[in-house]
C-alpha cells in the first residue's frame, strides 16, 4: 500500500531533513537554494515518483495555465488540424489545452462547458455542435470575464470573438465552377441550417444559380444533419434516382462528396462526364478517392492558431473587448471529379 501513496513535498522534506519550503523552492530552481540541496531534492523526487499537484495549486491561486477547447468530432481532419493550431499557439505561450468532444450533441456540449468552467480554465475556444440553438451555458464564461472565442461554427447571439471563413463566397465559387464546367442541374447536399457554416454555403450556392439564371429546383437541395458517409450515400441514392437527375453536386463537406462518387460508381454513373462533384475542406481522402475530389480548401490550422491568440490577447487586457470577427479566405482546388468540360470538348459535345 505504501508504494501507491502519492508522494508530497512534505515526504521529501522529512526524508532529507529539510523544510517543505526548501523542497518547494528547490523544485522551482529558486536562486536562494544551493546547488547541492537542489540536486538532492531533484534526485529524491525523481526516485520517489513525485508529481506536482497542479490542481491544488490552481485552487490556491484560482488560476490555471489551461485553455479549454470544445469541438464536435476530433476524428474529423478539419477539426484535428484546427486543434493542432490551437495547441501550437497555446503551448508557445506556456499554456496547456484540454480538449472535449460534443459529438454534435447539445447536452454533451453543455456538460463539457460546465466541466471546463469548474476546471478554472483561462480561456475557451468553441466550435459549436450541430444541435446547439441555445447558448446559455456560455454565459458563465462571459460573466467571469473568461476569454471566449468561437471558431468555424459560431453564433451571433453572444458577444464574443469569432474566427471564420467566408462560407458564402466559398459556396458561390464552388457552384460557379460547376456551372462553368457545363452543369445546369446542380444539387446541393448541405448540413444543419441552424449552423452558420452550412447556411452560408447554401446561400452562396443559391446566389450562384441566380446570377447565372439557372432555375432553382428544391428537389436538388437536401439537408443532412450530420454529413456522415452513411447519410451521404442515402442522399446520393435519392438524388441519382430523381426523374431528371443532377449533372453536378456541391457538397458541404468532403465526406458527403466522397459518398456521391462511391454511389455513382456503384450504379454506373461516370464522374465527371455525367456527374461533376465538388466537396469542402480538402480532407486527406480527397486525393485517395477515384477520381480525385475537387474541393474548397479550409485554413484549419491557421484558424486554430488565431483563435488561441485571440484568447491569449484578451487575457492581456483587464477589460475584455469582445465581438471581433476575423474572416479568412478559402480557395478552390480543382481535381478530376469536377473537370467535366475537357471530356465534353474531346467528345465534341
Amino acid at each position: 500500500m505504501k508504494n501507491n501513496k502519492e508522494i508530497t513535498i512534505y515526504d521529501i522534506a522529512k526524508e532529507l531533513n529539510v523544510s517543505p519550503s526548501t523542497v518547494s523552492r528547490a523544485l522551482k530552481d529558486h536562486h536562494s537554494i544551493g546547488k547541492k540541496t537542489k540536486k538532492a531534492v531533484l534526485k529524491l523526487a525523481q526516485e520517489r515518483g513525485y508529481q506536482p499537484n497542479t490542481i491544488a495549486a490552481s485552487l490556491r491561486s484560482n488560476k490555471t495555465t489551461t485553455i479549454g477547447v470544445i469541438i464536435s468530432w476530433i476524428n474529423r481532419p478539419f477539426i484535428s488540424s484546427m486543434i493542432s493550431g490551437v495547441e501550437t499557439a497555446a503551448n508557445k505561450a506556456g499554456y496547456n489545452v484540454i480538449i472535449s468532444q460534443s459529438h454534435d450533441s447539445y447536452e454533451n456540449e453543455v456538460a463539457n462547458a460546465q466541466a471546463l468552467f469548474a476546471s478554472r480554465i483561462q480561456g475557451l475556444v468553441v466550435s459549436l455542435a450541430m444541435e446547439t440553438t441555445n447558448y446559455d451555458h456560455f454565459n458563465q464564461f462571459v460573466k467571469k470575464n473568461i476569454p471566449l472565442v468561437f471558431v468555424d461554427r459560431v453564433t451571433e447571439e453572444l458577444n464574443a470573438d469569432k474566427v471564420v471563413i467566408d462560407n458564402f463566397s466559398a459556396g458561390f465559387k464552388a457552384t460557379e465552377h460547376l456551372i462553368q464546367e457545363g452543369c445546369t442541374r446542380i444539387a446541393h447536399i448541405g448540413g444543419a441550417q441552424q449552423r452558420n457554416v452550412y447556411r452560408e454555403r447554401r446561400e452562396g450556392y443559391l446566389a450562384a444559380l441566380k446570377q447565372y439564371n439557372i432555375e432553382i429546383n428544391d428537389d436538388y437541395i437536401v439537408e443532412n444533419p450530420v454529413l456522415s458517409s452513411e447519410e451521404g450515400l442515402k442522399e446520393s441514392e435519392y438524388l441519382m434516382n430523381l426523374p431528371n437527375r443532377p449533372d453536378g453536386v456541391f457538397c458541404a463537406n468532403d465526406t458527403a462528396a466522397v459518398s456521391v462518387i462511391q454511389y455513382a460508381r456503384k450504379v454506373g454513373i461516370k464522374v465527371p462526364q455525367e456527374l461533376a462533384v465538388i466537396g469542402f475542406n480538402n480532407d486527406p481522402v480527397t486525393t485517395i478517392i477515384d477520381p480525385p475530389l475537387s474541393t474548397v480548401t479550409h485554413p484549419a490550422i491557421e484558424m486554430g492558431k488565431i483563435a488561441a491568440m485571440q484568447v491569449l490577447g484578451q487575457k492581456e487586457h483587464k477589460e475584455i473587448v469582445r465581438s471581433q470577427t476575423i474572416v479568412l479566405e478559402t480557395e478552390l482546388l480543382i481535381r478530376e471529379s469536377s473537370s467535366r468540360r475537357k471530356y465534353h470538348t474531346t467528345s465534341g459535345d
